[in-house]
């Protein structure tokens, strides 16, 4: 389990690809790895890989299968690219943030960046069928970093986050412009909650629903463009 607190700023210092894995040596700022052991679970950018080989005194090296590397963000780095890392926290660590699993559920895309005064504001586009879990003022992971939503427009599809100074200088988000992919982890309540009351409603109005289908109809409803705004 992650907090959502990202730690450091890693850096990519090779890669190697082998059939059906991809090998990341990583480059971590001093104290890092201090206590780092294999087998220790470290988020890069929201995905939780294992420690397979110590490297150096800063270094550690990450084995990503082919599945993690095209669900994720991480088959588009190169070597010397910079991701946010967060090691697995302990037993009664604070919880900063919110609990991840350091498990994504899609990649999201900016679409707009605002400036103003002492802030950073992305907006950040998101699939569909995830666009259902996310409300302002809750939680969601975004390259391993707890946010809150600031505003979401579940209609267009998009939410926004307000990043203060601190953020952009201990994250990569600064980095980040138009069209730049990002992971997205999705609070676990949330999506509980939500895929719950779906399933009751399906399951207690689903008889009902040819009938109410003929009712909307009869009524000049445009079925096509309900469905598609009311999930």
């Amino acid at each position: 389990m992650f907090t959502g607190i990202v730690q450091a700023v890693a850096h990519i210092a090779a890669i190697e690809d082998r059939p059906g894995l991809r090998t990341f040596t990583m480059d971590f700022p001093p104290g890092f790895t201090q206590g780092l052991d294999i087998g220790a679970s470290v988020a890069h950018d929201g995905v939780c890989l294992t420690v397979t080989r110590l490297v150096g005194e800063h270094g550690a090296e990450f084995d990503v299968m082919q599945q993690s590397l095209a669900l994720t963000t991480l088959g588009s780095f190169k070597v010397g690219d910079r991701l946010n890392a967060e090691r697995a926290a302990k037993d009664g660590a604070e919880i900063g943030g919110h609990p991840l699993s350091g498990h994504v559920d899609c990649q999201a895309t900016v679409v707009d960046v605002r400036q103003p005064e002492n802030n950073h504001v992305l907006r950040i586009a998101v699939p569909p069928e995830h666009m259902r879990y996310v409300f302002a003022k809750g939680y969601i992971a975004v390259n391993g970093a707890s946010l809150t939503i600031a505003e979401a427009d579940r209609r267009a599809g998009w939410f926004e986050v307000w990043l203060i100074p601190e953020t952009l200088r201990m994250t990569t988000f600064g980095d980040k412009a138009v069209g730049a992919k990002l992971n997205l982890e999705v609070e676990r309540i949330t999506q509980v909650i939500v895929d719950t009351v779906r399933d009751t409603l399906d399951e207690r109005l689903g008889p009902l629903l040819p009938a109410l289908e003929d009712l909307l109809r009869e009524r000049g409803v445009d079925l096509a463009g309900w469905a598609s705004t009311s999930r």
